[in-house]
């Protein structure tokens, strides 16, 4: 191999924009306008228009998105949302932060969105809102979601950090963007994202002008006139030199999508066929952006791991997203959600294994990846 293999490789990255990025940053800098700077505006402008959505509020990064949306709904403490088990934990952190109850639903077995089908049985009275998490790069099955909501009056905030992009056709097709179906959307521009940073950094999508005047309230300590606090709220900016960076990225975005999809084939075409793995599985009607790779290994968490361990030997990086689900975490093991709860999500933190994918890679590294992969396997078995 020519150079160390990276599950994300932001250098390569940077290197491809040196010149822009460096140019956005040192206007920033000669300037002087490090918070509330033009920049920041003119991202909000630029990925309300890439998104086709209404209003884009910049924050300072995805959890708080997450947050600032769910108190724009001014719920109260006891509301239940629902939420899936397999996703990382700031889709729950931020209910349970607020006085809310995480009420957790399994998810789909190949595609690793939350499994719409089971969503209605745990619907109660206090059931306020449905958080549906774009997993891995596509869209979760949000006509069954958008149609549970409406039939029960629940809000929708989509979690959109891994799905960018991601573009959902409906029954009807009608097509829309990730973040941009619901109520609300949210996403986080943490560095390895599809649209990363190089810091923290997150938005809030919305088609409605009052959710959007309230939730640019709530990110600036609830005011929308200076030192006149009308709600209660939090400080939660995008600075202007993270904005001046993904003003340039912006207008890489389709070029990284293409490049992961690409990858993504090569994985494909190295992988299919083989009895002991699973490779990721396409939703019909969404796009699919690939923020990860991920495999399910048949055979286990044993294997898996082992497999892990072995590539990470010969130099070659994996990720397991996610490990442990929501309801056997610590900070949410209250007892209601015994082991056997959700035996999909369950089964998925024992065999899911998330391979390198970047906007970086060319035909090459895949192959190495996937030689060695199978190379590894054979060695184990």
């Amino acid at each position: 191999m020519s150079k160390p293999m990276q599950m994300v490789d932001l250098k390569s990255q940077y290197h491809r924009i040196k010149d822009e990025i460096n140019e956005a940053i040192l206007h920033v800098i000669d300037q002087g306008q490090f918070i509330k700077g033009p920049e920041v505006k003119q991202f909000e402008e630029g990925l309300r228009n890439y998104l086709d959505v209404g209003h884009v509020i910049a924050c300072a990064n995805g959890t708080d998105a997450l947050q600032v949306a769910m108190m724009a709904l001014s719920l109260k403490p006891g509301d239940e949302v629902i939420v899936p088990v397999f996703t990382y934990i700031a889709t729950a952190e931020v209910i349970g932060l607020l006085g809310l109850k995480p009420v957790m639903v399994d998810v789909e077995p190949d595609m690793f969105c939350i499994d719409a089908s089971k969503i209605e049985e745990v619907i109660t009275p206090n059931t306020k809102a449905i958080v549906p998490v774009h997993l891995f790069g596509q869209c979760a099955n949000m006509d069954a979601v958008m149609m549970i909501a409406q039939k029960h009056g629940l809000f929708v905030i989509e979690d959109a950090a891994q799905a960018i992009g991601s573009r959902y056709t409906f029954e009807d097709g009608k097509t829309l963007s990730a973040g941009c179906i619901g109520d609300m959307g949210t996403t986080s521009f943490f560095p390895s994202k599809n649209l990363g940073c190089y810091g923290d950094g997150g938005a809030i999508f919305t088609n409605q002008n009052e959710w959007a005047d309230r939730l640019r309230m709530i990110c600036n300590h609830g005011q929308k006139v200076q030192y006149v606090h009308d709600v209660i709220g939090v400080n939660s900016r995008l600075d202007t030199l993270q904005a001046a960076i993904l003003n340039v990225k912006l207008g890489e975005l389709d070029r990284y999508e293409s490049a992961r999809n690409q990858a993504a084939t090569w994985y494909d075409q190295s992988l299919s066929g083989l009895e002991w793995l699973d490779i990721p599985r396409r939703r019909e009607n969404s796009t699919h952006v690939f923020h990860q790779y991920t495999i399910k290994v048949k055979d286990g968490r044993e294997k898996r791991d082992a497999i892990r361990s072995e590539l990470a030997k010969r130099g070659i990086p994996s990720m397991i997203y996610y490990p442990i689900p929501l309801h056997q975490q610590k900070a949410f093991n209250t007892g209601s959600y015994p082991t056997g709860t959700f035996p999909v999500s369950e089964h998925l933190c024992d065999c899911v294994l998330s391979l390198p994918i970047h906007t970086e890679m060319d035909l090459e590294m895949v192959k190495t990846i996937a030689h060695n992969l199978i190379e590894v396997y054979q060695d184990l078995q």
